[in-house]
């Protein structure tokens, strides 16, 4: 199993303290040599391989040395999903986390599960159609609301008003991811009665860039400048925006948000071409999946902050972030360092916003 880096370290012990550390590791003597599954969903975020499971992986490693993790990525195919569902099945994991690529279609691999004794947690996409026995995440709707508002607010402190015909476009995420139906409905929140209208809005199959970015070219070519910002659900989404305005030769491009807080969205944000973007260190939600995952199968019940689709949950809240506290909730908090977002032509950026001399 791989390793935590030594710079999310600070990240996942302010997780262990969330969950009750001492009383999880009390658990983890009790359960040996069980097998763990963390099946994550695509490779359109580099956040899965990054992040969450090297996350996973650690925090299991602390909690009980001998326990197998089984680590598969779908690759966005909800068929291939099915197949590492049942080979982790097979090889006998007692608890799957599972963030699925079908919300809808993974009810009936939960229920499958369970009826063999094997405990479900539904890791960052909930899984409305079936009780999974824990879900864990951040909060969706939260961030949808936030990164809507956020961008409404940065629009009328720049004194921007949508006059007739104008307005934002709203990108979302995956039709078949039911987390992001939780983000589409905090963007409208975050919309409604903001003055801003929407002009048109997609939901991107797979979450894949590539498509964002087809669709708003189209919408550059029907909207030009009644384009005021752009609502994306994601770094991926947003990025593909910025794309399509470049492309098309758009400059200053609008206001674009994000959320994930990656490498290259940090950078755009940096550069400029992006305004916002959702820090959300998976290792925190990874973490706290391990720690749930440990106290099934010591026979506990987590302890839950609320319920959502009828399952147990922990949702954590996470930041907004903008060139103006880019520095204190990334780099100071250690999430990432100047050396990896100060590069070639974010450099100069770097030093405007005084994360580097």
């Amino acid at each position: 199993m791989k390793s935590l880096s030594p710079k999310h370290a600070a990240t996942l012990a302010m997780a262990l303290s969330l969950l009750g550390t001492t009383a999880m590791r009390a658990q983890a003597a009790e359960v040996k040599d069980a097998t763990v599954a963390f099946l994550m969903p695509d490779q359109a975020s580099t956040r899965y391989e990054q992040h969450d499971y090297p996350g996973f992986a650690a925090e299991m490693k602390k909690l009980c040395a001998s326990c197998k993790v089984i680590y598969q990525n779908a690759s966005a195919d909800a068929a291939r999903q099915q197949q590492q569902f049942n080979a982790a099945i097979s090889q006998g994991a007692k608890v799957i986390v599972l963030d699925p690529v079908d919300s809808t279609a993974a009810a009936s691999l939960v229920k499958m599960a369970q009826s063999q004794g094997i405990k479900v947690i539904a890791y960052d996409r909930p899984v409305p159609d079936a009780k999974v026995d824990f879900y864990v995440s951040f909060d969706n709707e939260a961030i949808g609301k936030a990164i809507s508002e956020s961008l409404v607010k940065h629009l009328k402190a720049a004194n921007i008003a949508a006059k007739e015909g104008e307005g934002v476009l709203e990108i979302n995420g995956s039709p078949t991811d039911a987390a992001a139906g939780l983000i589409k409905k905090g963007i409208h929140a975050g919309l409604d009665k903001s003055g801003y209208p929407i002009l048109a809005e997609y939901d991107t199959p797979d979450w894949a860039p590539p498509k964002a970015q087809q669709w708003a070219s189209g919408q550059v070519t029907r909207f030009g400048k009644k384009i005021l910002g752009v609502v994306a659900a994601n770094d991926g989404t947003g990025g593909g925006a910025i794309a399509a305005f470049k492309a098309a030769g758009v400059d200053p491009v609008p206001p674009v948000t994000g959320n994930d807080a990656t490498i290259a969205a940090l950078q755009l944000v940096i550069a400029g071409d992006q305004y916002n973007t959702i820090s959300k260190p998976s290792e925190i939600v990874a973490g706290a999946a391990a720690q749930i995952a440990v106290k099934l199968l010591s026979g506990e019940a987590p302890k839950a902050d609320t319920t959502l689709f009828n399952a147990p949950s922990k949702l954590f809240v996470p930041a907004v972030v903008t060139q103006e506290n880019l520095k204190a909730e990334i780099i100071d908090k250690k999430i990432q360092t100047a050396d990896q977002l100060c590069t070639g032509r974010y450099a100069a950026g770097c030093k405007k916003l005084g994360i580097t001399q």
